[in-house]
């Protein structure tokens, strides 16, 4: 386990979270439950404001598809960042968290006409363009709303960052952004400058995520800023350049990360470097962490149920979640570490998968962790479960999204609060030829 201040074992062999007994939590709060670290999210988001102020203007956003609930943003928005949203609810979720719409970048691949007029109306600082066919729809919008629309346009620079391919987003066959290398961007950027009810203000991409390697983000920079000094020589200006995020985090021992902080040193240093050898103005510097913000800062918990020994074959640790609320393993055989919160101390004496409550043999959230002689009862921990947990779950089989707590210095409150069966059920209806006298 990689241990800090706010996640170590306490004096009772438990976990402590953000100076909280794991065990507690679980006794006062049940499982599945999701805990967040607030104390870790705030070091981290500092850390980032720290590095980036070497930088003459430059943001940091929240990418909140890693977490949305509204008190995430309020956290972040105390810390000085702002946010980017990729749907309707985000954004909505954001304002109502207290996020400021001047500090809110939208972004998404088909966003929706509702969604582009809510944007407008909201007044958000940009809308990052992702398509044709969003770019006409945009302009009539912001046109009959009588506003000029900020927005960026999302390339595509054609960076391998080698990652699951899932999550690699700047392959030239992607969904995502307008590719730099046919000329698709320039064209777009073109149209886009011509359009009267729309201000192009810059350039967005996103190399992928879970990226451990400084190289790809500066060869992001190079290549950017290379495609900066072709669109001056036209005449047209990139006052900012949005970098996103895809800051590696340690979800198991084998992954060796960066400290976050690290990953913005080499993109600030060496857009310094390019912005002086090409010789074009400095544009406002915006990334976009997420998972390296909350990933690590999330614990989930669980209550071990049933123990399954196949002889000479696999040993099975059941818990009361499952896919519904962590799918990333049944989605890319994503990699966790799992710990005996309530018995710490215990040496791992046995290899075993722990398994899900979902009615799907995929649904598995470890496998092969070491771990204690576990029993029924057994409060277990999944590390590095704040991002893409909570934003991925579901109700598969009619179960419950766990809620999630937030915990600092000893205390803990919900962030999100539990479902109950009927809350699940109330959008349920019944056509009127269903219904019964």
């Amino acid at each position: 386990m990689k241990s800090r201040d706010t996640l170590k074992i306490n004096d009772k062999g438990h976990l402590e979270i953000g100076g909280c007994d794991a065990v507690e939590l679980a006794r006062e709060y049940g499982t599945p439950l999701y805990v967040m670290d607030e104390a870790y999210i705030r070091k981290v988001c500092r850390a980032f404001r720290t590095v980036i102020a070497g930088y003459p203007d430059a943001r940091i956003c929240f990418a909140s598809k890693a977490f949305s609930c509204k008190a995430i943003y309020r956290i972040v928005e105390e810390e000085g960042l702002g946010a980017d949203v990729v749907s309707g609810c985000e954004l909505y979720t954001a304002l109502e968290g207290g996020m400021s719409a001047d500090r809110i970048y939208f972004h998404g691949n088909n966003k929706s006409r509702r969604e582009l007029e809510e944007a407008v109306a909201a007044g958000v600082h940009a809308v990052v363009l992702d398509s044709f066919y969003e770019i006409g729809l945009l302009n009539e919008i912001a046109a009959a709303a009588g506003k000029k629309q900020r927005v960026l346009v999302r390339v595509n620079p054609g960076i391998d960052a080698h990652t699951h391919h899932f999550i690699q987003t700047t392959r030239v066959d992607s969904k995502f952004g307008f590719s730099v290398a046919d000329g698709t961007a320039a064209e777009v950027i073109r149209t886009v400058s011509g359009l009267s009810g729309l201000d192009f203000a810059g350039l967005h991409c996103h190399i992928g995520s879970q990226i451990f390697e400084l190289k790809p983000f500066e060869l992001a920079v190079e290549k950017m800023t290379d495609f900066i000094a072709r669109l001056a020589a036209e005449g047209i200006t990139v006052r900012e350049l949005n970098l996103g995020g895809g800051y590696g985090v340690t979800y198991t021992d084998e992954d060796k990360p960066l400290e976050p902080q690290r990953y913005v040193e080499a993109i600030v240093a060496r857009l310094k470097e390019c912005v002086r050898g090409k010789s074009i103005a400095a544009p406002t510097l915006v990334l976009e962490p997420g998972r390296s913000i909350v990933g690590e800062a999330g614990v989930t918990l669980y209550t071990v149920g049933a123990v399954k020994d196949i002889k000479n074959v696999k040993k099975y640790i059941s818990v009361d979640g499952g896919m519904f609320d962590n799918p990333r393993y049944a989605l890319y055989q994503a990699k966790y570490e799992a710990v005996a919160a309530s018995r710490m101390n215990d040496k791992p004496v046995c290899t075993v998968t722990v398994a899900g409550k979902c009615c799907e043999s995929g649904d598995m959230l470890v496998v092969d962790a070491k771990l204690p002689e576990m029993n029924s009862g057994d409060i277990l921990a999944v590390l590095t479960t704040g991002a893409y947990n909570y934003s991925m779950a579901s109700h598969y089989n009619r179960n419950a999204v766990p809620p999630v707590v937030l915990v600092n210095g000893g205390r803990s409150a919900y962030m999100v609060r539990p479902e109950s069966y009927e809350k699940i059920c109330e959008l349920d209806d019944c056509p009127p030829w269903l219904r019964r006298a």
